[in-house]
């Protein structure tokens, strides 16, 4: 009894010394969820872009991966006054967010931004494609009733993540061409653009459906998301090549010269006179070759949804939520990397209240898709960190689990750009070409 005692004693005496140090983690969590989403977030003056192409792009897809390059450097990484006074998210906040709407059918391509970056935006896209026509429009997004589901409005939708770890990339562009002969480099490539079969599918909806398709990215750098590094042990364990040897301190190795009678190291195996990145095989070289490629180009923290929206009371096939899967499955190979939709935030429930479970799983989607924010919402805002009321009845894959992952420049460019020609009527175009003012024209 003694000891219970003497708990007590300090207990009663010293309570008001342990009671801010219990309080100090609730209180942290729900002050830097005030200040980031309540005050910080809502002074952010969000403006979406419509993007219409003309009906034919010359440029090769070369020229929209150096347009996402050129939009990287919106990164900032708050210091300490701003992360806990002003409420900047570290990094996570500056994202862009691309997008393919069809709404009845008639599709379009939106970019929505920060209204500080319009500027930049316009002048990085204009770089390009200046035969492209740019406006600001509403989000049509608050088209339709923000109370979806509704006894009008249902929906189905589902985010996507990576098949492995997000250091092999998925099939980008450079893969859909049909290289030319040798001594015929000077003429056209005849490319395979796989954005065709997705906006042939978006046409057909009928005007009861809409389907939106949204891209989420967020440049890092890689204390962010140590992509870099991890990429970098893949490629050597890949190459087979030999870890390099950590330094001994200094006092550990006076004490080993110290020491009489220390056995001397036994010697390495004599590698073959082949050496190891020759002997990989054609599959492990393209693998090797996918990795640090990758990691050699700059790198954005992604999250990728769809939402298929219907009227109940007019026609609808509810099979088009497949769509974004056909799209993606133009970018899978067995031995690099896909995307794949994930279980846990589907709007599809099997088991225990299966429709009131099934009703706040989709006003959860729709509100994300709204606001643009990643699955899991707020628990990833701060790296990659797992729903904290998971307890592992999901697969905990390197990519599943944490709804976000790390896509390359190149990756973006193959998933998101514009049409090289528009064969679909259902998309606007510009139908005038712009041309400047020929020189020497005066201007009084």
């Amino acid at each position: 009894m003694e000891p219970l005692f003497i708990t007590w004693q300090i207990l009663r005496n010293w309570w008001w010394f342990f009671f801010p140090i219990i309080l100090f983690f609730p209180f942290k969590l729900l002050y830097l969820w005030w200040i980031k989403w309540e005050v910080w977030y809502k002074k952010i003056n969000w403006i979406l872009l419509e993007i219409k192409p003309p009906e034919e792009i010359l440029k090769p897809f070369k020229a929209m991966e150096d347009i996402i390059n050129v939009l990287w450097p919106i990164y900032d990484s708050p210091n300490w006054r701003e992360r806990w006074c002003e409420g900047q998210p570290p990094s996570f906040a500056f994202w862009l967010s691309f997008e393919i709407a069809s709404i009845g059918g008639i599709i379009h391509f939106y970019i929505r931004i920060n209204k500080d970056w319009k500027d930049m935006v316009e002048a990085t896209i204009y770089s390009q494609y200046p035969e492209m026509e740019i406006s600001v429009v509403e989000d049509y997004t608050k088209n339709v009733p923000q109370n979806v589901p509704n006894k009008k409005f249902d929906l189905y939708s589902e985010d996507f993540t990576v098949w492995k770890d997000d250091v092999y990339p998925i099939k980008t562009y450079s893969m859909f061409f049909e290289k030319p002969e040798e001594e015929k480099r000077v003429m056209e490539e005849k490319r395979l653009d796989p954005l065709n079969s997705l906006l042939e599918a978006l046409a057909q909806l009928k005007p009861g459906e809409q389907y939106w398709l949204q891209i989420v990215a967020t440049p890092i750098l890689n204390h962010d998301i140590p992509i870099f590094t991890r990429g970098r042990e893949v490629a050597n364990k890949l190459a087979k090549r030999p870890e390099a040897k950590k330094s001994k301190p200094f006092w550990q190795e006076a004490i080993e010269v110290l020491i009489p009678g220390k056995p001397a190291e036994v010697p390495e195996e004599e590698v073959g006179l082949i050496a190891p990145e020759l002997r990989l095989t054609p599959g492990e070289k393209e693998i090797l070759k996918g990795v640090e490629t990758k990691i050699e180009k700059y790198c954005y923290n992604c999250w990728i949804r769809i939402v298929y929206l219907f009227k109940k009371d007019e026609p609808y096939f509810l099979g088009n939520y497949k769509i974004g899967r056909s799209y993606f499955t133009h970018f899978t190979t067995s031995h690099l990397n896909a995307l794949v939709y994930m279980g846990p935030t589907r709007t599809r429930i099997h088991y225990w209240l299966r429709d009131r479970r099934l009703y706040l799983r989709k006003r959860k989607n729709f509100r994300n898709y709204v606001d643009r924010f990643p699955p899991y919402f707020p628990w990833n805002m701060e790296g990659r960190m797992v729903h904290p009321f998971d307890f592992g009845f999901y697969p905990k894959g390197p990519g599943l689990g944490k709804g976000t992952f790390v896509l390359s420049s190149e990756e973006l460019a193959t998933i998101f750009h514009f049409p090289a020609k528009i064969t679909v009527p259902a998309v606007p175009r510009v139908e005038v070409k712009k041309v400047g003012p020929p020189p020497g024209l005066p201007i009084e």
